[in-house]
């Protein structure tokens, strides 16, 4: 393990918990500016409108020989 003797300075009993509250406000500060800088992910999850688009064209086929 590269990074064993970080224990030996700083206990698993503090260390393990800083660790999964440093990964959960990073997540919630990502979370927070992509809902806030951002128009149709909130529209998308309040359940707006849905966006009514082009049918696809037809997908043309070989002639059929008689």
């Amino acid at each position: 393990m590269i990074y064993g003797k970080m224990w030996t300075v700083v206990r698993p009993t503090v260390g393990i918990p800083l660790i999964i509250g440093a990964v959960a406000v990073g997540s919630f500060s990502v979370h927070y500016a992509i809902l806030s800088h951002t128009t149709w992910v909130s529209a998308f999850l309040e359940g707006g409108a849905k966006t009514a688009s082009a049918p696809a064209p037809a997908v043309p086929t070989a002639p059929v020989k008689k």
